[in-house]
């Protein structure tokens, strides 16, 4: 059996991840995933839900690995997973609902409505569900599959990132197969397989797909189960359509993407959370103290241009937008 096989085998066709497992294949991935790309430093919990557990768990510190891992293992589960009071505080003080997988998969069609200028391109909306077309993707005459690999999609307020990996039905916790996934990203690595001759062309497109597929969340937890829906979504597709598990470098990969394309944000300041930073140049006061309040500022986040291989802010794309 293999390495990842022999560390992660009880996560796959599970919604709950473990992230020993993860740290038992390769530790480095652990820390991409938990690293914020802005901050250069971890993510933050960004939630009073685990600052019972003691010191390293309260709402500005950083996730570290020895939070997650050993006999903290369990402490970051799926939404699923959770008890309904606890369900039910996080509905109450963070306005956490998370859509039905059948009501994701109705805003997807109409996303690729709207992109095809047709309908039912991947499946048909049933009665709380739906009817997958398994039959291959044709494209209108003016776009190719290229365009709509490339295609940028965001998640906002992402949460485990059910629109953009379908690993799981948000409300029973049911795995849904690789064949019948609706997130954006899954039709993405559909598309890519569909029109790639080998693996490497998979591959290839694979990670474009991955580069083209953002979101962003406040809580930390949240944020990285969407990380490792996201990563171990690659692994699944792999394993469907290849038979064996990535290679150790492409993990490395796709977690270096994902830590930079599902981020950490404060979705009203569109800054890092519990982030200072001086000023560059603070204008001395002519009468009283200076407020040290004016000398410090949250930290606009950043996300990473693929195609133009370099970091941007993300509110600088909210400008060039006209918002």
């Amino acid at each position: 059996m293999s390495a990842w096989n022999d560390c992660a085998e009880a996560n796959i066709m599970e919604a709950d991840i473990l992230e020993q497992s993860i740290a038992d294949y390769d530790a480095d991935i652990l820390d991409e995933l938990l690293l914020d790309r802005t901050t250069r430093k971890n993510i933050r919990w960004c939630t009073d839900n685990y600052a019972s557990l003691g010191d390293g768990f309260a709402p500005s510190d950083e996730i570290m690995p020895s939070s997650i891992t050993g006999i903290h293992g369990k402490v970051i589960q799926p939404r699923v997973s959770k008890g309904a009071e606890e369900q039910l505080r996080r509905t109450k003080g963070k306005a956490e609902v998370f859509t039905p997988s059948w009501v994701c998969n109705v805003q997807n069609n109409l996303v690729d409505e709207a992109w095809f200028k047709r309908k039912d391109i991947f499946n048909l909306s049933t009665s709380a569900g739906w009817k997958t077309n398994h039959k291959r993707i044709v494209f209108p005459e003016d776009k190719t599959w290229h365009d709509y690999i490339k295609d940028i999609r965001i998640e906002v307020s992402c949460g485990e990132a059910p629109y953009l990996v379908s690993r799981y039905d948000t409300v029973s916790g049911e795995y849904i197969p690789v064949k019948h996934r609706i997130g954006l990203l899954d039709r993405k690595l559909r598309v890519a397989y569909e029109n790639t001759q080998d693996e490497s062309g998979w591959l290839k497109w694979a990670k474009k797909a991955f580069q083209s597929s953002y979101g962003y969340d406040l809580q930390g937890d949240n944020l990285l189960l969407a990380r490792e829906n996201l990563l171990y979504s690659f692994v699944e597709y792999m394993a469907e359509y290849f038979g064996h598990e990535p290679e150790l470098k492409d993990m490395k990969c796709i977690a270096r993407i994902v830590s930079w394309n599902i981020w950490q944000m404060d979705g009203i300041t569109l800054t890092a959370p519990y982030s200072k930073q001086e000023r560059e140049a603070v204008q001395i006061p002519l009468f009283g103290e200076e407020d040290e309040s004016e000398q410090t500022v949250a930290i606009p986040c950043r996300i990473y241009d693929w195609s133009a291989n370099r970091s941007i802010q993300f509110r600088s794309l909210l400008k060039n937008q006209g918002a």
